[in-house]
C-alpha cells in the first residue's frame, strides 16, 4: 500500500539521533508489525500536499506541539485538505494533533484542558469495537502527551477509546477517518526523555508519575494491526 504521511513537527534537534523524526517513527511503527508500506512525506508547514489524492491507499499525520485551534495559515491550509480527504471519503489516521485537526475539519471542539497535561502511559477502556477491528480488546494503553484534547464532538462519530481523562481518546468518524489522543508510534524511551525535557514546564510530580506509568507496556503493536485492519475494510 502507498502512504501520504502527512508531517507537522519534527522532533528536537537533541533527540533525532537516537529516535529519529516523527516520520520515522510511523515508519518504524508499521515495521514493527510486518506491514510492507511505500510512503511519501508531505510538510504540511511548507505547505506541501499530494495533487492526486487518488494515489495514495491511506493518509497518516504526525504529532504537532501546535494547537489545532490556532489561527495560523499553515494549520487552516492543513483543516481544509483533511476537509478535502473527508469529501472524497480517503482513510485517514489521525495522531494526536491530526487527531484534533480531524475535530476542527469536522466543526467539533479542540480546547486546552482543564485538567492539565496528560503524559506517560494512557490507560484507556476500549468502549466499542467495530465490524473491521480484528483482535478486540478492553483496554488500550498508549503513550500519551498533550494538554489540548477534544471537547465536542460532531455527529457521524463513534467513540472506541475512553477515560476519565480524556473521554475522546479514540474516534471513529464515518467509515474513512480513524484518530487517537495518544502516540502509537512512540517508544517508551522517548517518551521519557522529553518528559524529562519537559522537567521545568511539566513540574516534578507530574514528570514522576508520568515516567512511573512507563512499567506498562503500550499497546503500541495493537493499535497499529487496527489502523490496517481499518484502512483495508
Amino acid at each position: 500500500m502507498h502512504v501520504a504521511i502527512i508531517q507537522c513537527d519534527a522532533v528536537l534537534n537533541e533527540f533525532v539521533a537516537e529516535f529519529g523524526n516523527y516520520t520515522d517513527m510511523i515508519k518504524r511503527m508499521f515495521s514493527s508489525v510486518g506491514a510492507d508500506l511505500e510512503y511519501q512525506v508531505f510538510d504540511s508547514r511548507q505547505g506541501e500536499y499530494p495533487h492526486d489524492l487518488d494515489a495514495w491507499d491511506f493518509y497518516i499525520t504526525t504529532g504537532s506541539k501546535a494547537g489545532a485551534y490556532q489561527d495560523i495559515p499553515w494549520i487552516r491550509q492543513l483543516i481544509s485538505f483533511v476537509q478535502r480527504l473527508d469529501k472524497q471519503q480517503k482513510k485517514v489516521i489521525g495522531i494526536c494533533f491530526g487527531h484534533q485537526i480531524i475535530a476542527m475539519a469536522r466543526q467539533g471542539q479542540v480546547e486546552k484542558s482543564l485538567k492539565g497535561w496528560g503524559v506517560g502511559i494512557a490507560k484507556n477502556r476500549v468502549i466499542a469495537h467495530p465490524e473491521w477491528m480484528k483482535e478486540p480488546a478492553d483496554e488500550l494503553n498508549i503513550i500519551a502527551s498533550h494538554q489540548d484534547q477534544i471537547t465536542r464532538l460532531p455527529d457521524d462519530t463513534r467513540v472506541i477509546a475512553s477515560s476519565d481523562f480524556c473521554p475522546c481518546f479514540v474516534v471513529q468518524w464515518g467509515n474513512h477517518f480513524l484518530s487517537i489522543q495518544g502516540h502509537p508510534e512512540w517508544l517508551p524511551a522517548y517518551s521519557r526523555a522529553l518528559m524529562n525535557h519537559r522537567r521545568d514546564i511539566l513540574g516534578d510530580e507530574l514528570t514522576d508519575a508520568g515516567l512511573a506509568s512507563l512499567a506498562i507496556a503500550p499497546d503500541n503493536t495493537l493499535f497499529t494491526r487496527w489502523i490496517l485492519d481499518f484502512v483495508a475494510f
